[in-house]
């Protein structure tokens, strides 16, 4: 396993897991029914951001799942962020799911895009043109072209991008963050081969979800 450089409760959630701690303890002092509930809600908060090390493969040519969830969508469609032909592998992220975001490959960021819109259900088709996204545009070693997009969902309200145009990631490296259940769109380009199906549970960066 890599010396993964980030805490294993993402940093991104402690001002809600300290809030969440605060009031239960708050409320075990002063009131030992409601305090039930709070630490049900501290715990939630606390399994939602936590950010584990992972496996990383080694596999040349490997395309990485940039996120933990399920296999919504497998298409031939066009990649509006590099305006191209490509397949479309798509993640739904449920609130349970681990919502740190991973680089699919090695690569050096060429654009990175956001868009502002609405919050629909991720898990719908339209989420992934009309929902607030953030597109990441990563060329491989090999000169190959790769798209991330985080997807805000119904619930989610921000999405966090650490990358800029010129950054060079590698494979299973955290680039990103979305909080309380999105969707990531992987596009690839014509030539790769998929790995995995509609239905099928992934985990970020130990999942491959396509072959180059």
């Amino acid at each position: 396993m890599n010396n993964y450089p980030h805490p294993i409760i993402a940093r991104e959630g402690w001002p809600f897991l300290a809030i969440a701690l605060v009031l239960a303890v708050a409320a075990t002092i002063w009131c030992a029914t409601w305090s039930i509930l709070l630490w049900i809600i501290a715990l939630f908060v606390l399994q939602f951001f936590r950010d584990p090390a992972r496996e990383i493969p080694q596999d040349a040519g490997a395309v990485l799942s940039p996120a933990d969830g399920r296999i919504v969508k497998v298409e031939r469609v066009n990649d509006p962020y590099v305006q191209r032909e490509a397949i479309k592998v798509s993640v739904f992220m449920n609130v349970f799911n681990v919502h740190s975001n991973r680089s699919p490959v090695d690569g050096t960021v060429q654009r990175v895009q956001y868009f502002p819109g609405k919050f629909v259900n991720a898990d719908l088709d339209k989420a992934s043109t009309e929902n607030e996204r953030n597109a990441v545009w990563i060329k491989t070693t090999d000169g190959q072209d790769i798209t991330s997009v985080q997807v805000a969902g119904l619930i989610a309200r921000r999405i966090l991008c650490y990358v800029k145009a010129g950054d060079v990631l590698a494979r299973g490296q955290r680039y990103g963050f979305i909080r309380f259940g999105s969707r990531v769109d992987v596009y690839l380009p014509l030539t790769a081969t998929v790995k995995v199906a509609i239905g099928d549970k992934v985990s970020a960066t130990t999942t491959i979800l396509a072959q180059l």
